[in-house]
């Protein structure tokens, strides 16, 4: 029997310098800044950080509401995609779709934010990126000149971080850096984390049980942290497993009010439940919606499940 290549399970191959060749490549879509008929929201790209090439996708309806003729402030979600810090930015399809979903439906300015990947960048430096797109927002509310879309429409006393799968895992490590942080007048309101991503040392039930899960088998799941935790460290790294013991728990103490998102079939769900027992005993405010049924990801690919996180998150900011 032929051993299970990991890489090749997402098209991927190891260059000899450490980087990644991503033979595979999904489908994009371009932004639309000027509505566009049958489309129910505008999009544009703008540039946090040339030097590091980190940008921003970002999302408005088309439709504002409006209170008494004047329009109503949205909520700002900074949304983190999913992809196991190797794969996917702003610009896929799937990703695209989603924001622009969101947008459209709660509805809210989203600000789909291209952090870098490993592993030519490895962690801290997509929490870095997500910090830095946060001060960006701040920047954008409080500058005469600023991004237009957020300063005419946006709510910067309603800022939610959202993130699914390893966007989930940065919306956890970034909140707990920027805690401290003066960020007037923008206030994070709350953390959405779908499916966040968790690993460790030693296997739990759920990732024995689904070890050869079609969409994120055992192997791939460990080839995805060996390329994105610092050199040197294992899958008991606090980034990787946040419920060993540590001192960042007194910053987990801090925390905003969450909302945790799963399904029974996903390969992580025993570590998103014991991560939500985690928050709970630190004395976090903590909504979990958990669903027996379902896989890693179903919302991407079933709508009707795609539109129940909407409405589980609408709920969840209104």
């Amino acid at each position: 029997m032929s051993k299970f290549d990991p890489y090749s399970h997402f098209g991927l191959s190891l260059k000899p310098d450490g980087s990644l060749n991503r033979a595979y490549q999904t489908p994009k879509t371009n932004p639309n800044p000027e509505p566009v008929s049958g489309i129910s929201t505008v999009s544009k790209d703008i540039t946090i950080n040339d030097e590091k090439k980190l940008w921003a996708r970002i999302f408005r309806p088309t439709k504002l509401p409006s209170n008494d003729n004047t329009v109503a402030r949205l909520p700002i979600l900074i949304y983190f995609h999913s992809g196991g810090w190797i794969i996917f930015n702003p610009a896929d399809n799937d990703i695209h779709k989603k924001c622009s979903n969101f947008a459209s439906d709660i509805p809210s300015i989203v600000i789909s934010v291209a952090y870098r990947r490993a592993p030519e960048s490895r962690l801290p430096g997509q929490y870095q990126d997500a910090r830095e797109a946060i001060l960006w927002v701040k920047k954008q509310v409080t500058d005469s000149n600023g991004e237009k879309w957020l300063k005419d429409y946006g709510d910067p006393s309603r800022c939610y971080l959202y993130g699914c799968g390893c966007g989930g895992n940065i919306v956890f490590n970034t909140a707990m850096q920027i805690d401290d942080m003066n960020l007037e007048p923008l206030k994070i309101a709350g953390l959405v984390m779908n499916q966040p991503m968790f690993s460790g040392a030693k296997r739990t039930a759920s990732e024995l049980r689904f070890a050869t899960d079609q969409t994120l088998p055992l192997p791939v799941l460990d080839m995805m942290w060996d390329l994105a935790l610092p050199k040197e460290t294992d899958r008991d790294h606090r980034y990787c497993n946040p419920m060993v013991q540590g001192p960042h728990l007194e910053n987990v103490k801090k925390l905003k009010r969450c909302l945790i998102i799963g399904y029974g079939g996903d390969i992580m769900v025993d570590r998103q439940q014991e991560f939500v027992t985690m928050l709970v005993k630190c004395g976090v405010q903590v909504e979990a919606r958990f669903d027996p049924v379902g896989f890693h990801n179903i919302d991407m690919v079933d709508p009707a499940r795609a539109s129940a996180v909407i409405n589980i998150v609408r709920e969840f900011i209104l």
